[in-house]
């Protein structure tokens, strides 16, 4: 089957939507298809820039480019699964979330407020005429119903190089893995290390713009001592860290789906999130595979001085969360067969 896969591409802004692109491409190949990936450039701002980007991508009728016909267009993202074709699977990782969940009507202008309309208008237009609607969670499931009365499918994938994930001893530290992004709250994560009556350890791994605000926050509390900045890794490094952690923290706002909650499961490590992180929260289940509290320094310094208290009790929850992982049966090869089979 000759597939074209959809998807943008934001220059040198590197993260989980690639290797979920990827990941894609490689499973529908070895499953011996033949693929092209079209990846859209991407801007966020001026707003104007995604109107025409929208536009462009709706005028693109890809049945036969060139002659060629292509048998199936399957899309990942916003605005790509505008293209036309008369058998088209999306695959919602997220919508243009600025435009819907993180909408803030107190700040937006005259531009803002236009280009909302348009977003919701293309979104219901295009994913109606889906001939497969699947969602990357429960959680843009929850949103495609709420906000465009649209039913999606969840449908889950596994994480970058999911089979090299290992346990061993933990070092009585807790980690986290992400974009130093302020959705994704490792602040949350400092301030509650200014509550904790255990010896734990913080290590924060990665890069991004709140990394020097983060570092402000950790001299300005005097916690040099207990919390780490780790700045980039390598892959080696991460597995590592994740190996020898005593549980993992993952407590970002209204997270899509999470590839770090599911890389701590495979690690036989407990995961730390809050009420309102949604995609963390399909997999987590609270006293068995992790804890699942209020986005609140204090909520989340008791998570992990009970963690530290009971490191037998951690240690299981920890196996339970690999148990856990494996029964949910997340793997590429049934990823393809919804794509290709599956039906809305």
């Amino acid at each position: 089957m000759k597939i074209l896969l959809t998807a943008n591409l934001v220059p040198f802004m590197r993260g989980g939507a690639d290797y979920h692109i990827e990941g894609v491409a490689r499973a529908l190949r070895e499953q011996g298809h033949s693929v092209e990936l079209l990846r859209f450039p991407f801007r966020f701002q001026p707003e104007a820039e995604i109107e025409r980007l929208m536009a462009y991508v709706e005028s693109l009728d890809m049945t036969a480019p060139n002659g060629v016909s292509i048998d199936r267009v399957i899309s990942l993202q916003f605005p790509g699964y505008g293209v036309n074709h008369p058998d088209h699977t999306v695959w919602v990782m997220h919508q243009h979330r600025a435009m819907y969940e993180l909408w803030d009507e107190k700040q937006a202008n005259a531009e803002q407020r236009h280009l909302k309309s348009a977003v919701h208008a293309f979104d219901n237009c295009h994913l109606s005429k889906a001939r497969r609607l699947f969602a990357n969670s429960r959680r843009v499931a929850e949103r495609l119903h709420t906000y465009n009365q649209l039913e999606a499918r969840p449908l889950y994938h596994p994480p970058y190089n999911a089979e090299r994930f290992y346990c061993d001893e933990e070092w009585g530290y807790v980690f986290c893995p992400s974009r130093l992004e302020s959705l994704k709250r490792q602040d949350l994560l400092i301030e509650a290390a200014r509550y904790l009556q255990t010896p734990a350890k913080i290590l924060i791994a990665g890069e991004g713009g709140q990394r020097e605000r983060y570092r402000q926050l950790i001299e300005q509390h005097g916690l040099d001592d207990r919390v780490r900045l780790l700045g980039g890794f390598s892959e080696e490094e991460k597995l590592a860290w994740y190996a020898h952690a005593m549980a993992v923290f993952f407590g970002p706002y209204d997270e899509d789906y999470g590839y770090i909650t599911l890389e701590a499961m495979l690690a036989g490590k407990p995961v730390i999130t809050c009420k309102d992180s949604g995609g963390p929260c399909e997999f987590v289940s609270h006293g068995e595979t992790g804890w699942i509290v209020a986005p609140e320094p204090q909520a989340i310094a008791a998570a992990i001085d009970d963690a530290w208290h009971n490191r037998v009790r951690s240690a299981e929850m920890g196996r339970c969360a690999t148990a856990a992982y494996h029964r949910a049966g997340i793997s590429w090869q049934q990823v393809t067969e919804q794509l290709i089979g599956g039906k809305r």
